[in-house]
Formats: structure tokens, sequence, C-alpha cells
């Protein structure tokens, strides 16, 4: 066929579509009745055209989506074992997260370090000697992600790990290191931040580190993010966010040849502890946002994360569900199927732009760092988290086996291996803590209550 088949077909203007619409609403006005406003300020339309095309041009990794396992390193030789049956099984990256420091050799053995594997150390201390030694091991450095993110260890505990001085300078004497700093803006969403304030937040947070570093290290900084339930709305956060990253890194004079790299794992903060088995779809629609916006890494939460210790079978499911995306669902480079779309580039521009202005705001009001301890963003995101909640509470957003539809034979008392909810904490701190929340908490604590 020689013609584009639509051709036959003569255009509707947005304008016709808008006149359409508003004599089938017989009276009813359309902006009252249609358009969606939501809490962060973005409206939402019931149809998009051509005219809403934004032709943004974003860097997104022309590499396939990886598939993570998150490994808690206790004992090397069992995180080790831990590794590699991960990779047998499907993955193909690692994520240990580590509270000190280990012997290198036992935790990497038999890894194939040389292949395309990628390796991630999200480190809760700061030793820059140990994270020197560390990356010696390692002959292909670009697949190694070392998460030092000392602001990030600020706003989630209210405390530097040691003080603002020396941890910059440990920063500094690992600066030249590929992939040295992280940005975890997971903290953010798990604490109820709406899209616009975590994409906001996490720009002003590495707004710091260019900062400090007269923006030298913009190349070497990676980010973490987590992926709520808001389907497009997430798919359009993270494609948002490399618009916003490539405009703040070229103000400082930095063209960034390759595309930023994006880690992600799916909200804790929806999941929930009654009919746990809903826990599934959620992160499989979170997942599938990450993709869709253009993560480089998904690294899933199983379905009993919340109250149950790591096992074999939940962390079985999780990266099945991702291998199943990926292998036969069709997400298999899906990066750039996003793109054209009217409706998710709207929504991109329009948090974009959202958050820019919010990002202004605090460099005006002196940086991130003075707004965190004077309160500012802490203050802002409990507004943000108290508005989610009260929408929970009146049953407006639904979580389902919680607020809707429970099982009133659910039980869960003697199932407990962690303690689910939020832990009061009694150590001193140089800053209010930004406090991460599940909305479903107060409400199974009741039902804990009840049984």
């Amino acid at each position: 066929m020689s013609t584009f088949l639509f051709d036959e077909f003569e255009g509707v203007s947005e304008k016709a579509w808008k006149q359409k619409i508003q004599v089938d609403l017989k009276g009813l006005d359309y902006n009252e009745t249609l358009l969606w406003h939501t809490n962060e300020g973005i409206t939402v339309k019931p149809f998009y055209s051509t005219e809403d095309q934004t032709h943004f041009n974003i860097q997104l990794s022309e590499e396939d989506f990886l598939i993570c396992e998150t490994i808690f390193v206790d004992d090397v030789n069992i995180a080790n074992k831990l590794a590699l049956d991960a990779l047998k099984r499907g993955a193909n990256a690692i994520e240990f997260i580590v509270d000190a420091a280990f012997e290198v050799d036992k935790l990497l053995d038999a890894i194939d370090l040389s292949s395309a594997i990628k390796i991630y150390f999200k480190f809760n201390f700061l030793d820059a000697d140990f994270i020197l030694q560390l990356s010696s091991s390692f002959t292909n450095s670009e697949n190694v992600f070392l998460h030092n993110d000392s602001i990030g260890n600020l706003a989630k505990t209210g405390n530097w790990f040691t003080n603002l001085q020396s941890d910059y300078n440990a920063l500094e004497k690992i600066s030249h290191l590929h992939n040295c700093i992280a940005v975890n803006a997971s903290i953010y969403q798990n604490a109820g931040a709406s899209c616009t304030q975590q994409l906001a937040y996490a720009l002003a947070h590495a707004n710091e580190y260019l900062n400090h570093f007269n923006g030298a290290i913009a190349n070497k900084i990676h980010f973490n993010f987590s992926v709520g339930s808001n389907y497009f709305f997430e798919i359009a956060k993270l494609r948002a966010f490399r618009i916003l990253w490539n405009a703040l890194v070229k103000e400082y004079g930095i063209e960034n040849k390759e595309a930023i790299h994006i880690f992600t794992q799916p909200s804790l903060r929806n999941k929930t502890l009654y009919d746990y088995n809903v826990n599934m779809l959620r992160t499989t629609s979170e997942s599938m946002s990450a993709v869709l916006g253009g993560a480089n890494t998904v690294s899933n939460v199983s379905y009993d994360e919340i109250f149950h210790k790591s096992n074999e079978f939940g962390e079985r499911i999780s990266r099945n569900q991702l291998l199943v995306l990926k292998e036969e669902s069709g997400f298999e480079n899906a990066q750039h199927f996003a793109n054209g779309s009217y409706y998710i580039e709207s929504i991109t521009q329009q948090l974009a732009e959202n958050a820019l202005e919010i990002f202004k705001q605090i460099e005006q009001g002196g940086g991130f760092l003075k707004q965190l301890k004077e309160g500012i963003i802490q203050r802002k995101i409990e507004e943000s988290a108290q508005k989610e909640q009260e929408l929970f509470d009146k049953g407006e957003l639904v979580l389902l086996g919680t607020n809707k539809i429970q099982n009133a034979k659910d039980q869960m008392k003697n199932d407990l291996e962690l303690f689910p909810f939020v832990k009061k904490r009694s150590e001193k701190t140089l800053i209010q803590p930004i406090i991460q929340k599940r909305l479903a908490e107060k409400l199974e604590q009741q039902r804990l209550e009840d049984e």
C-alpha cells in the first residue's frame, strides 16, 4: 500500500472534539465535569491530541532494563550464595546492602566480574579507604555502582555518617571513582511526597553535590527512585527527571554524553499486611511503570517484604515477575515505548515545569541542606503525606483488601517475623528525619488488636 491508511480520514482538531463533547454533556460544564485536577497541580484532560505533543528529546539508555536482586549482607558467605543463585535464575544485576566493611573476596567469589553484570553496593556507612579497596577488585569499574549518599543519610536518619566536614572529605577522597555518588530519592516517595516534590527534591539533593564539587562530579552521580501505583504519572516522573537533570547540568557547563543511570524499586508506601497477595499486583504495575519510564535497573520487592524475613519463595516470585515482563509480556527494550504518547508527554511537561518551580524556590531559600536543617522539606512532605492519608482514610484512595473489600477472616498476628510499622527512635538527631510510613499502618494496627 503506497499511501498511509489514515490519510483517507479527515483530521479532527482539538477544538472540534471539545465542541462535540460539550454537546454530549447536555449543558454540563466541560471544565468542571471532565477535567481532573490532581493534588499536585496537574490537570488531566479527557482526551489528548497532536497539539499536546511536546517533542522532548529525552536521553534514554539503549540497553534493556536489568533485573536486580537485592541482598542484605550479614554473612558474606550466605550473601555470595544468594547472589550466585539469583544470577543463575535470571537476574543480571545484584544490589548488596551493607552496614559495615566486609571480606570483599568472599562476597564476590565466583561472580563473573568481567561480564555485563552490574553490581550495586548500598552503604549504610561511609569509609573511603574501604571503598577504594573494594573498587580495586573490579576491572570494569563502569559496571559497579557505589551508593554513597551522605545527604540522603542525613534526610533519612537525621544525622550525618560522622559530620558534614568528615563526610564531604570522604566523598572527595573517592570522587575519582566511577558511579561514586548516589541520590536516594526513594526516601521522599516512601514518606508520602508527591511526584512533583520527589522530582524537585531529588534535583535539589543532587545539586548540593554539584555545588560542592563545582559540577565536576555530575557524570558520576546515579539516582534511586521508588515507583508508586499512579501508573502513567510514574512513567512521566522518571522521564521528567531526565529532562530536569540535563537542564541542571547544562547550567554547570556540562554536556551529558550518556543518559543518567536510574535504579528503581516499587514503593513500600502502598504495601499492605492484610490480603498481602495483592502486593504482587501492585509491584507488577509499578515495575511496568519503571520500565516504560526508562529505568536502567529494576529491583522488585517481594509480596511479603514488610512482615517476613528475606526468603527464597518471596525472592523467587519477585524476580520471576520481572522475568515474565521481559520475556513473555513484550517489555524487552521497552524504554522508548512511551515516546509520542500525547498523554504521557503532557504529564511529563507539567511535572517537569512544576518541579522546576519548587527547585527554584529551594535554591532561593538557601538550598536543600539549609531547608532540611530548618525543617521546611520535612514539613512539605508531611503536608503531602497527610493529604494522601486523608484520602485513604475516607476510602477515596483504595488499597484493595485493606480499606475496601476486607477479608474479616484474614489473621496476621502470628505471621509477623518483622515489625511492619514505623519504629520509634530514641537517639539524638541533628535534624528532624524524614519519616517513611505506609498508608495502611494505623488501620492494620487496629485490626491486629481486634484479632
